[in-house]
């Protein structure tokens, strides 16, 4: 089946004008202004005149088989399922572990992406947890990340956090040391995502780490670095340093009011303060558990990462933080697919994956969702599901 999209405003990330774009199969073939076939091929016509066209969201942070709950047993999250990223726009996924490496394990994250592959989306995974030591499956991370296909890289390892190990800077160092050979190796990623909680030491040790080793910054990835304004400019100063910088777009009303920054919000505050827009990445949090401890340390509420919540705070930032169209799209898009080193997403551009969103261009609201070739959904009403949804 040929799929031709028709006079869609293209924004590959960079807005392209009105185009056409074919695709065959999982792959986008040709873009053009317009294009004219003459086939006794089926082709499937789609009138996009009234909507961008974009490259599907990357989510560089998913707990696809669920975190850890912070409130006990019964409060372990559930797990994504299918339609929980293509409503959300989402069609690549990264599944980490969390806080829970005990009964989520690195087995189950593998065999839940394979699954997730199998129905449609886009699946790339990280060894470890929250935890250090490393918990791997081989006995090391740069042998997991040679020897096992889906691992990219490690994480997401907690700092500045009472559920984390508190580890050193030196012991950092040498998780980057091995992710990055396991990456150089094998032509991955190699990154170490990096948990950031609400210490006051913020990111000491990663700034510790390039001071005093060879590692650059640019091999770790810290995330939640929305959580304060503090830890804001910290990251201002950690992507001057050559890193890149994710912000959590799932929150709660009661975290918010703890202090963190809404997501589009902050990518506005980073702008207006000269960030490089190229090292800044949101992603869901998906199905984390999200809790909100006070003073003393109690859990007072805990609620779930919302696959959905990357498109939102996309649209805020564009519609209600004023920032550009274009620069807002990479955040979801190139920027985690390039930090990711998966150099077939997040852009519109012959030879590349088929993972495209219609959005309405007045409201920004997703219309359509073709994941690797495929339509999940069609004018806003979900037409291909999960196994058992």
């Amino acid at each position: 089946m040929l799929t031709l999209i028709r006079g869609a405003t293209l924004l590959a990330p960079d807005n392209l004008g009105k185009q056409d774009v074919l695709i065959a199969g999982n792959t986008l073939i040709a873009i053009e202004r317009d294009i004219r076939l003459d086939t006794t091929l089926a082709v499937e016509v789609i009138d996009a005149r009234d909507h961008y066209l974009t490259p599907g969201l990357v989510d560089s942070l998913t707990h696809i088989t669920g975190g850890g709950g912070e409130g006990g047993y019964h409060t372990r999250t559930p797990a994504m399922e299918f339609s929980d990223a293509i409503g959300g726009g989402v069609t690549t996924v990264t599944g980490v572990l969390g806080t829970d490496a005990i009964s989520r394990t690195l087995p189950d994250l593998l065999a839940k992406a394979a699954g997730l592959e199998a129905e449609g989306l886009s699946v790339v995974c990280h060894t470890g947890s929250y935890q250090v030591p490393i918990r791997t499956l081989t006995g090391n991370v740069q042998q997991d990340i040679m020897l096992i296909e889906r691992f990219i890289g490690v994480g997401e390892v907690a700092i500045a956090d009472h559920r984390g190990s508190q580890p050193s800077w030196q012991e950092l160092a040498r998780i980057g040391a091995e992710a990055r050979v396991g990456g150089l190796l094998s032509n991955k990623a190699g990154i170490v995502s990096v948990h950031v909680g609400e210490g006051k030491d913020r990111l000491a040790l990663l700034f510790d780490v390039a001071e005093h080793s060879n590692i650059p910054l640019s091999q770790y990835y810290p995330t939640h670095m929305n959580r304060s304004t503090a830890l804001l400019d910290e990251g201002l100063r950690f992507t001057r340093g050559g890193g890149t910088i994710d912000l959590t777009a799932s929150n709660t009303p009661e975290i918010l009011d703890a202090g963190e920054i809404k997501c589009s919000e902050a990518l506005a505050y980073l702008l207006d303060r000269g960030a490089d827009e190229n090292r800044i990445t949101f992603s869901t949090d998906g199905h984390a558990s999200l809790p909100h401890f006070n003073a003393a340390g109690k859990l007072e509420s805990l609620k779930v990462g919302s696959m959905k919540a990357m498109l939102d705070e996309f649209r805020d930032a564009v519609k209600r933080d004023g920032v550009d169209l274009t620069r807002a799209l990479k955040t979801v898009t190139t920027n985690p697919a390039a930090i990711l080193k998966l150099p077939k997403k997040g852009r519109i551009k012959p030879g590349l994956d088929a993972d495209l969103l219609l959005l309405d261009k007045d409201s920004l609201s997703l219309r359509s969702v073709m994941a690797k070739g495929e339509w999940c959904m069609r004018d806003g009403t979900m037409v291909k599901k999960g196994t058992f949804e």
